[in-house]
């Protein structure tokens, strides 16, 4: 699953990296992006790609509770195409979800540690998300939210956990963001454990298991060594 993450970049920066136009606020960064929360993705909009601010947690037009956030931050790619919930959105509304780098939590006996996982090389890692929109009934108001899909792991994260994000290469960034696709098959190959990512992990501090901390305290490291810390 990817249940938190980091979003330490600008939008200004994130739209020069995505060849993208800005219409978020430049919101502060983030250290602990957690489900409900707002975050930067990346979306194709009448052939512009911006960057925008939407909610984590896929709220389908037809859905009423909001509540349904807290269990749809996450979309599994196996069922994608027969999931109710998401194969509309896997159609037609994909995105990607930059970040510095994810939480995981790996088991070390009776202890769940935090670790956080990033490309190696400083560059961001985009997720790929899938988005839909609802208007508020009262209001008038559009809300947009957007849910991270994840898959079996690499080998890489299997040592880590069972389940990975989908992390989309920056040569595919056009085919997953392209609106005018319409066969999910063209994009399967995308969705299976790609064993050539570049990425590294360390233990962080507790201090992330709490969703109210933020700050760059969160990614110092645990151990004075850094790396990956696994057996």
């Amino acid at each position: 699953m990817c249940g938190r993450f980091q979003q330490q970049r600008s939008t200004s920066e994130l739209a020069r990296i995505f060849g993208a136009e800005d219409l978020a606020d430049g919101p502060a960064p983030a250290f602990n992006v957690a489900p409900t929360d707002e975050a930067s993705v990346v979306v194709e909009r009448d052939k512009q790609r911006a960057i925008v601010r939407y909610r984590w947690g896929l709220i389908p037009p037809w859905v009423d509770d909001p509540k349904v956030a807290s269990k749809t931050f996450n979309a599994r790619a196996e069922t994608l195409t027969r999931s109710p919930m998401f194969r509309e959105a896997f159609k037609k509304r994909r995105c990607l979800v930059p970040v510095d780098g994810f939480y995981e939590w790996h088991r070390s006996g009776k202890d769940r540690v935090p670790l956080t996982v990033f490309d190696p090389d400083g560059l961001p890692l985009a997720l790929a998300g899938l988005w839909t929109g609802r208007q508020d009934s009262e209001t008038g108001e559009w809300k947009r939210t957007f849910t991270v899909i994840t898959s079996r792991p690499n080998e890489f994260m299997a040592r880590i956990h069972n389940r990975m994000p989908v992390i989309i290469p920056p040569d595919k960034w056009a085919l997953w963001l392209d609106r005018e696709l319409r066969d999910p098959g063209e994009l399967q190959g995308l969705l299976e454990p790609n064993e050539d990512l570049p990425l590294d992990a360390y233990e962080v501090s507790p201090l992330v298991n709490n969703v109210r901390n933020d700050g760059p305290d969160l990614l110092l490291p645990a151990k004075a060594e850094g790396g990956l810390l696994l057996p």
